[in-house]
């Protein structure tokens, strides 16, 4: 009773500072008018995306929640759930700001946009100049909120929700929000060396996939799952479920960082679908071969390989260089599971540093080799075209980034370690997170 009249009265003085803030931002993200230059179809297009994208941070849920042991699914789709919630508040706050901001150096946004002043109906023209600042802030907050979430397959069964809501918010601002300003934002230094990242290979998969290698490394092996053990997911339907929900919000995610219903809305449409398809049958075709048996979950996690790929060239690519690029990363991807399962002793529960990123490692690679400024003339040629340049500058771009975030993530969680604790105990984990952590049973055997 005493811990519930607590939590009550600290929610009350939040919403009692929360109400006095409204008074300093009134109306500052709203307008007078609606400009004569948004464009209704683009903005309902963008609204439409922004909501694709946002169904994909459950669909995570459901893709690791079926990957996981029984005792373990609640527990996972819950934690997504948990980051859709966290990260809205964050990029309200402050988020939206640190990233989109006024540019600091080449290296951050400023505090101009906190709590979304100067947020409103007319359009940023140096974002998008035919839809309201508004439907694009909460269409990027969407990729904010998803990044995190990749993360927790690969230390799922064996952390600590407490933990994972403070790495979750620390990590949002001091590793996605950087690299969100570096790669997208007017004034970051990757975006004027002219990196080409149409919808996140950079600042969503690699720096999901490099934070998921430098955590797991640090937190360690789950007690209970030897190296080289394989442990069976506990429902394949979910799964695919999952990955079916990832491939269609995947369409949001790509068509709609075109910022407008347009061709290139389209291109990025069905390239999308092309890299999804040849992505799934790579891996289809590869664990057929392995395994001497064709596995329906080696195709849906391909073509989250083929989609993760995809991600940043979808913008400057057509449909035959689609087809490469996600044959391409499937094969890297599955020879990076191959080599991560069997050779280390890095206990990734479901395959995050592989899928994300190896995945958007190659993907933004490939971008540098296959981009075609005839699909977009904002974008640039790649090595195939004549501009060997570009390569070199997504190769840079794309290892600073990776190992900016293998670094800041590494501190993040010796810091967490050291003070809460980021794993449950050996007793709670052989439990399971379900009965240890919410004391709900997800998955009834």
């Amino acid at each position: 009773m005493k811990r519930l009249i607590s939590a009550a009265l600290t929610i009350l003085v939040v919403g009692i500072i929360l109400s006095g803030l409204t008074i300093m931002f009134a109306g500052a993200s709203s307008g007078d008018f609606v400009p004569s230059s948004i464009s209704a179809g683009d903005t309902a297009w963008m609204l439409a995306a922004a909501a694709l994208v946002m169904i994909m941070t459950p669909a995570v849920g459901l893709f690791y929640g079926g990957g996981v042991r029984s005792k373990n699914v609640s527990t996972v789709i819950n934690q997504s759930i948990i980051i859709l919630a966290l990260i809205s508040v964050q990029w309200v706050l402050f988020g939206y700001s640190l990233a989109f901001g006024t540019d600091i150096g080449g290296i951050i946004g400023g505090t101009n946009f906190m709590g979304l002043n100067g947020v409103g109906y007319a359009p940023n023209p140096v974002y998008a100049s035919t839809i309201p600042q508004l439907v694009y802030m909460i269409f990027q907050a969407m990729f904010a909120i998803i990044t995190p979430a990749l993360i927790i397959g690969a230390f799922a069964e064996r952390v600590k929700l407490r933990a994972l809501v403070i790495f979750t918010l620390v990590w949002a601002t001091f590793v996605y929000d950087p690299i969100a300003h570096w790669v997208w934002g007017a004034g970051g230094w990757a975006h004027q060396l002219g990196i080409l990242d149409f919808a996140g290979g950079t600042v969503v998969h690699v720096s999901a996939g490099f934070s998921a290698l430098a955590a797991v490394i640090l937190i360690g092996r789950r007690f209970d799952v030897k190296p080289r053990q394989e442990t069976p997911a506990s429902n394949i339907p979910l799964v695919l479920i999952g990955g079916a929900l990832l491939w269609f919000g995947w369409f949001g995610f790509n068509a709609g960082s075109a910022l407008g219903a347009s061709p290139l809305a389209a291109s990025a449409f069905v390239v999308t679908n092309t890299a999804a398809a040849a992505g799934g049958l790579t891996w289809f075709f590869l664990s057929w071969a392995e395994k001497k048996k064709p596995s329906s979950m080696s195709a849906a996690t391909g073509a989250v390989c083929g989609l993760v790929a995809i991600t940043p060239a979808s913008g400057f690519v057509g449909p035959i260089s689609a087809l490469a690029i996600g044959t391409i990363t499937g094969l890297a991807t599955y020879l990076a599971l191959y080599w991560l399962h069997n050779y280390t002793r890095i206990d990734d529960t479901l395959g995050v540093w592989p899928a994300h990123g190896i995945g958007g490692f190659v993907g933004a690679l490939l971008t540098g080799i296959f981009a075609e400024k005839v699909i977009n003339v904002s974008g640039n040629n790649g090595l195939l075209f004549g501009n060997s340049g570009q390569f070199g500058i997504q190769a840079l771009v794309v290892t600073v980034a990776a190992c900016y975030a293998f670094i800041v993530t590494y501190v993040i969680v010796w810091i967490i370690n050291r003070t809460v604790g980021f794993r449950v105990t050996e007793e709670e984990e052989r439990e399971g997170l379900d009965l240890a952590e919410s004391g709900e049973i997800g998955h009834l055997d």
